[in-house]
């Protein structure tokens, strides 16, 4: 299945904190949806499952794209827990529906750089999306929602599964089917985060997550191209933070196995990051690995 999210969960990590405290990301996991990732789903109750493990192999400078010297890796896998329920109700010409997603995130994070060395295991912070907003044509499906990351995650140590902080989060995006058979597909979902204060009254800058996906029907099975870009759209504020801004951008494939007979979908996917850049403080940059399992009800 396909829509907003979500999506989904929580990367415990996409940047160690700085001298000044502050991290330069917000909650939304980069990778999570991919093929037909703007196509809600019909109506009815859905579970979804998404298993990810996220590998750094490296740390970005402070402000910069040059890796962090040292020996400086860590992991994270995480289950994110999602229901979305879609009503019969109408709004705006749409498919009306909600959604939450639960987190739950062990880290791993070795950064000698930074003195670091810390394994934590966790519930992240829970998102309640109360819009999701599903319209469908016959060549072309799109998706609106919004909603908020809380902040009820332990933030106590450098891997703990808390960020610290609230997000708003709203979402958009598009699927086009090239043929009337709809066996060949394009599609992009974009979500910006505006992020809130945490308890040292600083405020990392807002975020842009573009995810994007190529695919083709062959029989059941459809499998295509992935990938996704994320920037920092607003400088971090507070105590020493400056005025540097992070990004990364990454491709990969995903194959996607519906189980009709159970009433579900399967997908894999592998991701590699070509290129990060750090914000105010080091971040990560390494390659990721998705397993989703998608159940209606």
């Amino acid at each position: 299945m396909k829509t907003t999210s979500i999506a989904a969960l929580a990367l415990t990590l996409a940047g160690i904190l700085s001298a000044g405290g502050a991290r330069a990301d917000g909650h939304y996991v980069p990778g999570v949806e991919g093929i037909q990732a703007a196509s809600v789903p019909p109506p009815g109750m859905y579970y979804l499952g998404y298993l990810i493990n996220y590998d750094i192999g490296s740390f970005r400078a402070p402000g910069s794209s040059t890796r962090l010297p040292g020996h400086n890796t860590g992991t994270v896998t995480a289950l994110a827990n999602r229901v979305v329920w879609i009503s019969g109700h109408r709004l705006l010409g749409a498919d009306y529906g909600m959604e939450a997603i639960v987190p739950v995130i062990r880290t791993s994070l070795t950064v000698n750089a930074a003195g670091i060395s810390d394994s934590r295991s966790g519930v992240g912070d829970i998102y309640v999306g109360p819009l999701v907003l599903g319209w469908h044509g016959q060549q072309w499906d799109a998706v609106a929602a919004a909603g908020m990351w809380l902040d009820t995650a332990s933030t106590s140590h450098p891997a703990s599964a808390g960020k610290g902080f609230k997000s708003a989060m709203l979402t958009g995006g598009a699927t086009w089917y090239f043929d009337a058979a709809r066996s060949i597909s394009g599609s992009a979902l974009v979500r910006f985060e505006r992020n809130g204060h945490n308890s040292a009254g600083l405020r990392p800058g807002s975020q842009v997550t573009m995810e994007w996906g190529l695919a083709r029907n062959f029989g059941a099975v459809q499998a295509g191209l992935v990938g996704y870009s994320q920037w920092q759209v607003s400088s971090d504020s507070g105590a020493g933070t400056g005025g540097q801004r992070s990004s990364r951008h990454a491709a990969g494939a995903e194959l996607v196995y519906p189980i009709p007979g159970a009433g579900m979908f399967l997908k894999a996917a592998a991701y590699k990051e070509a290129r990060a850049r750090a914000g105010t403080g080091a971040y990560p940059k390494g390659s990721l690995l998705r397993f989703t399992l998608v159940k209606a009800f």
